[in-house]
């Protein structure tokens, strides 16, 4: 199964895996079904879902409010919801080299 970005009423939705600690932040391509986000972040405390927030918050060139956690907070596979963009342009911006 190939990433996939659905739609939901006030934006986008789709399946992240994330790298703490990682040493270079960023989105880097897919896992499987999910988007790979690197953070630099440990997983303590929220710190890595912050950092998560951020990273994707710049690659779609939204503002973090925007950019919510819906399941998987304290997993490394979390379901992320994305409001004021649709699927097309943030399939372009994620998966943009």
């Amino acid at each position: 199964m190939a990433f996939t970005v659905s739609t939901r009423d006030a934006g986008v939705r789709f399946a992240v895996h994330v790298q703490p600690r990682a040493k270079k932040p960023g989105v880097d391509g897919t896992h499987g079904d999910a988007l790979r986000v690197r953070v630099q972040a440990p997983p303590v405390d929220g710190a890595a879902n912050d950092a998560v927030i951020a990273v994707l918050a710049a690659a779609l060139g939204v503002p973090a409010r925007a950019v919510h956690i819906a399941a998987g907070h304290t997993s490394r596979a979390k379901l992320v919801d994305v409001d004021g963009i649709d699927a097309a342009a943030a399939t372009a911006r994620l998966l943009a080299p």
